[in-house]
């Protein structure tokens, strides 16, 4: 029997997990307002607009599934066939196990074998926590552990549909902004200071921003869906691995608002010149970690 959710409450914070479906977040409220899209029920977490999860042990795309390092090219399985790309890692996909849960707080742990599954590379233990508390609002911790004899590569990011009623509005500062290609790969880095204002600045946007500040954020306005909503002003605060990269996706088809903490550049393996000075993934060599920590409040 699969695990069922958790669900989480601490003074106005509400958020439920989905163990048995890649710990992925398919709520997260405050004061009765959904901040991320529901999932709807009996969906599965991946499948859409909604939710949120985790990214381990790679964020975003690799290019055709491939990972090379030391001497040779690693081939994970490509999930994301319209661009032909490997996305957003393998943790999402798999069960996690409740190590610890409370009425304001869980801890989850999932690991992998790569190699007894076949052809995956990696052999890891992830741990990630989630913990509401009535003043300092949410903290979401993830980290990966490298559980194989030999060093490899590792990245972790954190991808939440954040609603995206009109009149949103975004601001953080970054020094980089990429380019991207038909396949939404990174190219052609410039200068930026980052992000401030509100559809017309975003909207489309699938970009990687580096050099961020580890801060952001997100003006919902009160009323949307003719409800008596009030206006409410998201901070995000992140430290550790996931101070440095940012990932924006604002598609125009849905009205939600991506903005992704990471560890590293989309496709850093395959696009080294990229990786060197922007980000790449890190090196574990075994029993060493790579962890992240994303501090949510409201002004």
């Amino acid at each position: 029997m699969s695990t069922p959710p958790l669900h989480l409450a601490a003074g106005d914070w509400e958020a439920t997990i989905l163990p048995a479906q890649g710990a992925a977040l398919s709520a997260l409220r405050h004061r009765g307002r959904d901040l991320i899209v529901p999932v709807p029920p009996g969906a599965d977490p991946n499948g859409g607009f909604w939710g949120a999860f985790w990214m381990i042990p790679w964020a975003n795309r690799l290019d055709r599934g491939r990972l090379p390092f030391g001497g040779r090219t690693y081939h994970l399985p490509v999930n994301h066939l319209e661009d032909d790309t490997a996305i957003h890692g393998l943790a999402r996909d798999r069960p996690w196990r409740v190590e610890a849960a409370a009425p304001d707080r869980a801890v989850l742990v999932q690991d992998l074998d790569g190699p007894s599954e076949g052809r995956l590379p990696f052999q890891y233990h992830a741990r990630v926590e989630v913990v509401l508390a009535p003043d300092a609002g949410v903290t979401l911790a993830a980290s990966v552990t490298n559980t194989a004899a030999d060093p490899f590569p590792f990245g972790l990011g954190w991808h939440p549909f954040f609603v995206r009623p009109r009149g949103t509005r975004l601001a953080f500062h970054a020094a980089t902004m990429f380019g991207h290609d038909a396949r939404t790969l990174p190219v052609a880095p410039r200068a930026t200071t980052g992000i401030q204002g509100g559809e017309d600045v975003y909207l489309g946007l699938d970009t990687h921003f580096a050099g961020w500040d580890g801060r952001a954020e997100i003006a919902l306005p009160g009323g949307d869906g003719g409800s008596a909503t009030a206006a409410t002003v998201l901070r995000l605060v992140a430290d550790g691995a996931w101070n440095g990269n940012l990932q924006v996706f604002a598609p125009r088809a849905a009205a939600v608002l991506c903005v992704e903490p990471q560890s590293h550049v989309p496709d850093a393996p395959n696009r080294p010149e990229l990786a060197t000075a922007h980000g790449a993934m890190t090196v574990l060599a075994h029993g060493q970690t790579i962890a992240g920590r994303l501090a949510i409040s409201v002004a």
